[in-house]
């Protein structure tokens, strides 16, 4: 049995200095492997209370050697107190003997996973020279794609900015602008709509929610990374996507509503397996959407490459068993 285990805290992934494109390659090589039969990702299992939910994500790589597991719990905004209302850590296990060998921080490699997913969908489906972006919600998560964006097409110019807190918009504003990008900060999100190339969509669950994104007002060929799932595209204008795509159909069968319940009058018929493998057709010209809740494999695919910097770096705790 080991008898140490690495602690990796979000500090220490972050000074791990993780690139975008190593984390989309890192997603795009998983989900590769997932196809071919060589690891094994399951369907989230969740348990809602009345304050919180709880959620795990299992997967495991014979290519990697690792087995992980996922663990999130999510409180309500009264219940979370000021504090973070997402916790996650990763445990991750020796593939042969299912020693652990690794516990790490969920929140910090979650945001990068997240945005390295929509970037790695975002390869195979988005128009070429994409000239500008959409972000629809201003938190954490618009920060990440941003930059995962800017490094996957730097062909964009406009980043088009809709937040409900001006400062949030403001703050992402200004990482654009050091990019060298120009900040378009607006309180229409049907214009936003309108002039994006790609729009990523991340507004959070809320009891008084209301889709408010219109997909008739998308270009002809468009892309949209719906990080919430959905939520904020009106279900009734769903059919003006000519592609239907998630991360794994084996976990998501369609995009969901404002209250985040599964539609049933629209289903996806492609995932990232079927991306990654060369099985999905390509088109030159469309409204694609991608919706995805977050899948197992994509987290493993971050925990083994944020193991294997650590390690070569010499960052993280060693803590007894």
């Amino acid at each position: 049995m080991n008898a140490e285990l690495l602690y990796l805290s979000g500090e220490d992934i972050k000074d791990l200095r993780i690139s975008s494109r190593q984390a989309r390659d890192a997603i795009v090589a998983a989900f590769r492997d997932y196809a071919a039969g060589k690891a094994v990702g399951l369907p989230k299992l969740s348990i809602d209370t009345p304050s919180s939910w709880f959620s795990s994500m299992n997967s495991v790589s014979q290519a990697y050697g690792i087995a992980a597991t996922k663990w999130i719990a999510v409180a309500s905004d009264k219940e979370s107190m000021g504090r973070s209302r997402v916790n996650g850590l990763i445990c991750v296990s020796d593939y042969k003997t299912g020693s652990p060998v690794a516990v790490l921080d969920g929140n910090y490699i979650t945001l990068i996973r997240t945005a390295a997913t929509s970037t790695a969908a975002a390869n195979y489906l988005a128009p070429e020279m994409p000239e500008s972006i959409g972000l629809v919600g201003c938190g954490l998560q618009a920060l990440s794609h941003l930059d995962a964006f800017v490094d996957l097409h730097p062909s964009l110019r406009k980043v088009y900015l809709f937040s409900r807190s001006w400062r949030s918009a403001e703050a992402v504003a200004m990482a654009a602008a050091e990019k060298h990008r120009e900040p378009i900060i607006t309180k229409d999100p049907d214009m936003l709509v309108r002039k994006s190339d790609i729009v990523i969509s991340m507004i959070p669950g809320a009891p008084d929610l209301e889709s408010f994104l219109d997909a008739r007002l998308l270009q002809s060929s468009s892309f949209v990374s719906a990080v919430d799932g959905g939520r904020s595209w009106r279900s009734d204008r769903l059919t003006s996507f000519d592609r239907l795509v998630t991360d794994s159909l084996e976990q998501s069968v369609s995009p969901v509503d404002a209250a985040s319940r599964p539609l049933k009058h629209i289903v996806f018929n492609e995932d990232l397996r079927h991306l990654t493998s060369g099985s999905s057709e390509s088109s030159l010209r469309s409204r694609t959407l991608f919706a995805f809740r977050g899948f197992a494999i994509a987290d493993l695919a971050l925990a083994d490459l944020a193991l294997r910097q650590a390690r070569a770096l010499g960052i993280g705790t060693t803590l007894p068993r």
